[in-house]
């Protein structure tokens, strides 16, 4: 649930969340009004889990060949099919106060596909640390 969250957090930031659902397995999460395809990544400390330690920020960023649902068509080529990638991470880590409706507890963090394929290549994974590195912009 947390993922359908930060993706509607995102999307009500850049005005494109439209009355309709979202179409799960699109090329991209979100498409804003100028046609820009945006990724939304989330990851958090906290799980709903009994855990013993906090969990690391990882968030997948394999390439993929996109599906696109308005034509229902499979792109030839393997990418990262979206324009841009926010990555959303649930900061807060006490669970008895935790409240994914609070963004105070969220970091979201933005960065060109463009500027992640320069930085990571190919790779499938990026750990928050390691994004860090490559300088995303903090929103």
């Amino acid at each position: 649930m947390r993922g359908g969250l930060a993706e509607y957090i995102v999307g009500l930031a850049l005005d494109c969340v439209s009355g309709q659902g979202r179409m799960e397995w699109d090329a991209a999460d979100l498409l804003t009004a100028s046609g820009v395809r945006v990724e939304v990544k989330s990851a958090a400390y906290l799980q709903s889990w009994r855990q013993e330690r906090l969990s690391p920020i990882r968030f997948g960023i394999q390439p993929t060949v996109g599906w696109d649902a308005q034509t229902n068509t499979v792109a030839a080529e393997r990418k990262r099919q979206a324009d841009v990638y926010v990555f959303s991470v649930f900061k807060h880590i006490d669970q008895a106060t935790a409240d994914p409706l609070k963004l105070e507890q969220w970091d979201f963090y933005v960065m060109s596909t463009t500027q992640l394929n320069s930085a990571v290549g190919e790779q499938k994974t990026i750990s928050l640390a390691s994004l860090l590195r490559h300088e995303p912009v903090k929103c």
